[in-house]
């Protein structure tokens, strides 16, 4: 089975309170990443219809400072599924009070796991990319696992192709 990743689309829409902030009146990052993590773990569940485990959170940028009162939205949605696991892209939007203008403060990639009841992995589906955002992050997921499963020491830098392919002529 092959599905689109608008079906596993997950959003997340919520207020910053001032118990969720630093001394500074802004979001403490945890918290974010809990709700990142969240929104993944649904978007991977919605995906695969297993049980999942977050297996890593391979990038996180914290660009702008989401300040209390904040309304945020945490759109996520799989990039690329493999045997078990799935990418994750997340995007955080905050939305000006008055305009409600959206502005991008922050973006994230999880990797999930689907499972069994036991925990033992099991295959999910898998992606095919239909705009042109999905299909750039769709081909740069295998470049990201591969240099994550180097730099875990699970793969050989000579066997990486999507890495090599990147360097030679």
């Amino acid at each position: 089975m092959i599905k689109a990743p608008k079906e596993s689309l997950t959003i997340l829409t919520d207020i910053v309170l001032p118990g969720e902030t630093n001394p500074l009146g802004n979001l403490f990052g945890g918290e974010l990443l809990a709700r990142m993590d969240r929104a993944c773990s649904i978007a991977a569940r919605r995906h695969s219809r297993r049980i999942v485990v977050t297996a890593s959170v391979n990038h996180v940028a914290f660009n702008k400072a989401v300040p209390v009162g904040s309304v945020v939205t945490i759109e996520a949605k799989v990039s690329r599924a493999f045997k078990s696991s799935m990418e994750i892209y997340v995007d955080v939007w905050i939305e000006d009070r008055e305009s409600q203008e959206r502005t991008k403060v922050n973006e994230g990639i999880y990797t999930f796991v689907a499972v069994d009841t036991t925990g033992t992995p099991v295959a999910v589906p898998q992606i095919k990319p239909e705009t042109k955002l999905e299909i750039e992050r769709f081909e740069g997921a295998l470049r990201r696992k591969q240099l994550s499963l180097i730099l875990s020491g699970k793969m050989k830098p000579s066997d990486a192709t999507e890495l090599k392919a990147l360097f030679s002529n």
